[in-house]
């Protein structure tokens, strides 16, 4: 995300800035027509959150007498920091009640990971809110708030979502240390179980699904004994796994590894919300083949096509190789932003594999059989991912996500 310091520009100059879309612009501007402070907090949530997905800034500036009282939360210190520099430049008064968070309330245990096969991150603290994303075994995650039983989180690639206190279990720093330099193996078969013993016929502890990050804790022949995050522990068939940094030095990303680790979902069902075995959409498929090829990439698809190298806009589809990212949706008008809705993968011979219905793979050409006449005459462009350096593109071999 592209970062402005507002200490040194008005709300206006820092306006001009932004670059943003002309609707954008023009309702920033008629709040400064009529609120002076509600446009350097428009302004501020323009430069650091302009993507609520993955930033928190929901603050308000309201009139007190003669002075403001700024409410809300966010977790961003700088954008915060900026807002008050620039209203002390303007000499605007407030009293600051902004929440900063992580959330005093966690007492430090501001860590978090998540402890079972696959856990349901919602858009609110409900099991009947919208499925927003999902995150599977292992994963860490930062944890910013509780309200009840629902924990206010962010993944690695910075989403922003609620999970229910099954789904994870929260550390403080110095226990989320000591899981990091654990060693720890990768699930690598689609789906599967752990075992109370090294024995496959022995009662299972869980599920797991590929992609699933547990600590060793022993060898047992063709067993890995494992330890949960919650401290459980289980046994995994060595032939399913393998240990996590082996594993990462083993990857060699292709257009090939794509296609391949692609196939693997072939016939999954679609879920909203869905970035694991268990259920994709369409923009949780891409982001869940380039992660088992050791690659974490935005979550949406609106998210993706910022990303990588621009390759075709023209339905020129001779440009394009295994692996490469088609967008389809609404394009840009007089009088519309452009709408990505979905994405596919490119894998050769004319076609791609999405998600739509259930995992499956289309043709852009108009004589065969499986054409998709409808996403070719939505077709927006294609980008290329691999071999980038962007870094909204997270390199798993470069990361301390997991090591």
């Amino acid at each position: 995300m592209k970062v402005f310091r507002l200490k040194k520009y008005t709300a206006v100059g820092l306006l001009l800035l932004l670059g943003c879309a002309t609707e954008n612009a023009t309702m920033v501007q008629k709040e400064k027509d009529t609120d002076p402070a509600a446009a350097v907090v428009s302004a501020v949530k323009a430069a650091y959150a302009p993507d609520k997905r993955v930033a928190l800034f929901d603050v308000e500036a309201a009139a007190a007498g003669e002075q403001l009282v700024l409410r809300g939360e966010s977790n961003l210190p700088a954008a915060v920091a900026a807002l008050k520099s620039e209203l002390d430049a303007r000499k605007m008064a407030y009293i600051d009640s902004i929440q900063m968070l992580p959330h005093a309330d966690l007492e430090g245990k501001v860590r978090g990971l998540v402890t079972i096969s696959v856990a349901n991150l919602r858009s609110n603290p409900r099991h009947s809110a919208e499925l927003a994303t999902q995150a599977t075994l292992g994963t860490p995650l930062k944890v910013l708030k509780k309200d009840d039983g629902w924990y206010l989180v962010q993944t690695p690639d910075d989403y922003l979502a609620w999970v229910d206190y099954g789904g994870l279990v929260t550390l403080n720093e110095e226990d989320f240390a000591a899981w990091h330099a654990a060693e720890k193996l990768i699930y690598l078969k689609p789906y599967g179980f752990s075992y109370e013993r090294p024995d496959a016929a022995a009662p299972t502890v869980s599920d797991l699904v590929m992609g699933s990050i547990l600590e060793i804790s022993e060898d047992g022949g063709d067993f890995y004994g494992v330890k949960y995050p919650d401290g459980a522990t289980a046994w995994i068939a060595k032939n399913d796994a393998r240990p996590y940094q082996e594993w990462l030095a083993s990857l060699n990303p292709s257009g090939s590894s794509l296609v391949s680790t692609s196939f693997a979902f072939k016939g999954l069902p679609y879920l909203w919300g869905g970035t694991s075995f268990k259920g994709v959409d369409c923009s949780g498929f891409t982001k869940t083949v380039y992660f088992l090829n050791g690659m974490v990439i935005p979550r949406d698809a609106s998210q993706q096509i910022h990303t990588g190298e621009l390759v075709d806009a023209t339905r020129d589809f001779s440009k394009l190789l295994p692996g490469d990212l088609l967008f389809f949706g609404r394009p840009a008008t007089d009088s519309s932003p452009e709408r990505v809705v979905h994405v596919g993968m490119w894998i050769g011979n004319n076609e791609f594999i999405h998600s739509a219905g259930k995992v499956h793979i289309s043709s852009v050409d108009s004589t065969a059989e499986n054409f998709d006449r409808y996403n070719y005459n939505r077709y927006l462009r294609t980008k290329r991912l691999l071999q980038q350096n962007d870094p909204r593109l997270i390199q798993l071999s470069n990361s301390t996500i997991f090591k």
